[in-house]
């Protein structure tokens, strides 16, 4: 059975409701009430696509500050592109006093990472990926990179202190863009984003956090999910865990500026974090080619765990510390690999019509079936079973075999998790 162990649960303190306010509003950058503007914007935006339904989650994207999270960011376009970004930023800020909706949308409706990116995607964007931000000796680390980028082809940075007006006011408005947005470029090659906004909403939204709930979140990123959280539940409820120290030592200096204290931890996302065990929810903003045992064994009895697992996001009702079931969202999420875990399979598609590639159901069963289906296989699979949605397929844990289905877990179509082994005809028990 999983642990049981550990405080129980109880709503945060009337005391720390009332503060979230008065901590949000204690932005003393010069730019709060055009901040609070943009921030309006956005959440009209992502209520007008059908997110934030539940109050308290609106409430939260409605007052933490994004932009204390992402100091500076990375667009797509070479150096020799700045005239034209210079120019666009008079819109930016226009749209930064009107608040008339965040400027700018996501190209896919989740973003793309460039490490998980489904077969033949197209049209893929920016990750919707943890990421780093820059404060204290972090700063200095990502400071370097940033100063490497600056020459680099394909990346610009905005950043808040930047001398122009007109691009630190690009800077902010980006920030409150219904977008993901690069925060870490390394050698030219695109490292974390912060995650596209409508997407953290729907996750968290898919959670289904109660009072009282304690959280596990896998991957710190910025600190901006994690804010969201400890606004929703609490900080001494919220703890989230990164493997680079500079990941979380930017997130923990961005949390403090913004008013939070949650628990910031350094440390292997596989493995959990059982000093804060056990916990109600665990979400995981990274990929995982499998589930992490040690994930099971820190949850509480019918605890939710929420993770990106081939370019979809599952969702596991935990019976146990060896037993968990659940089924895929409907939507799309594209994320890097847990870091440490290696890269993502390959998805083969040799033998394949070109049409088949543009549709995205298709391109999940292959994720889905990598390396345990060959790809003519799957076409034929997919035509026969009526072009299966994301929402139908599930993932079930038993003990030390995990796997992959289609309608029923104990139907004619499964595919084991984890590294690829040998190709399997379909179907797969």
């Amino acid at each position: 059975m999983g642990s049981t162990g550990g405080s129980t649960r109880s709503a945060p303190d009337a005391a720390g409701r009332v503060a979230r306010p008065e901590r949000t509003r204690r932005e003393a950058d010069g730019c709060a009430q055009e901040a609070a503007a943009l921030r309006t914007g956005l959440v009209r935006e992502i209520v007008a696509g059908g997110g934030l339904t539940d109050p308290a989650w609106r409430t939260a994207f409605e007052e933490v500050p994004r932009h204390l999270f992402v100091p500076y960011y990375y667009e797509t376009g070479a150096p020799g592109e700045a005239g034209t970004a210079v120019a666009a930023a008079g819109t930016a800020a226009g749209a930064a006093s009107t608040a008339a909706g965040a400027p700018g949308t996501a190209a896919a409706s989740t973003g793309a990472g460039a490490a998980g990116i489904a077969a033949g995607a197209p049209g893929t964007a920016a990750a919707g990926v943890p990421g780093g931000g820059a404060a204290g000796a972090g700063e200095a680390g990502e400071a370097r990179e940033a100063g490497a980028v600056r020459g680099t082809v394909g990346y610009t940075r905005l950043w808040r202190d930047d001398p122009h007006p007109l691009r630190r006011a690009r800077w902010l408005a980006g920030a409150y863009a219904d977008a993901p947005l690069a925060t870490r470029v390394r050698d030219g090659e695109l490292i974390t984003s912060s995650s596209q906004p409508s997407l953290m909403a729907r996750m968290l939204h898919a959670l289904q956090v109660r009072d009282g709930d304690r959280v596990l979140e896998i991957g710190a990123g910025t600190g901006y999910n994690a804010a969201l959280l400890a606004h929703r539940l609490g900080d001494a409820h919220v703890t989230t865990l990164d493997l680079d120290p500079e990941i979380t030592e930017a997130a923990r200096n961005h949390l403090a500026a913004a008013g939070f204290r949650p628990a910031v931890v350094t440390g292997d996302g596989a493995r959990g974090c059982p000093l804060h065990a056990p916990y109600d929810r665990i979400i995981a903003t990274c990929a995982v080619a499998s589930i992490p045992s040690a994930w099971l064994g820190q949850c509480r009895p019918d605890a939710l765990i929420l993770t990106p697992l081939a370019t979809g996001l599952i969702a596991l009702r935990v019976a146990d510390a060896r037993h968990a079931e659940g089924r895929f969202l409907a939507i799309p999420a594209y994320f890097v690999p847990l870091r440490g875990s290696g890269p993502p399979p390959q998805v083969p598609t040799h033998g394949l019509p070109s049409r088949p590639l543009l549709d995205d159901s298709f391109r999940f069963l292959l994720n889905v079936a990598a390396g345990h289906m060959e790809p003519v296989e799957a076409l034929a699979l997919w035509e026969h079973e009526g072009r299966p949605g994301r929402e139908r397929y599930g993932v079930t844990v038993r003990g030390d075999r995990q796997w992959a289905w289609l309608d029923d877990p104990e139907g004619a179509y499964g595919w084991p998790l984890g590294p690829p082994g040998r190709l399997q005809p379909f179907p797969y028990r």
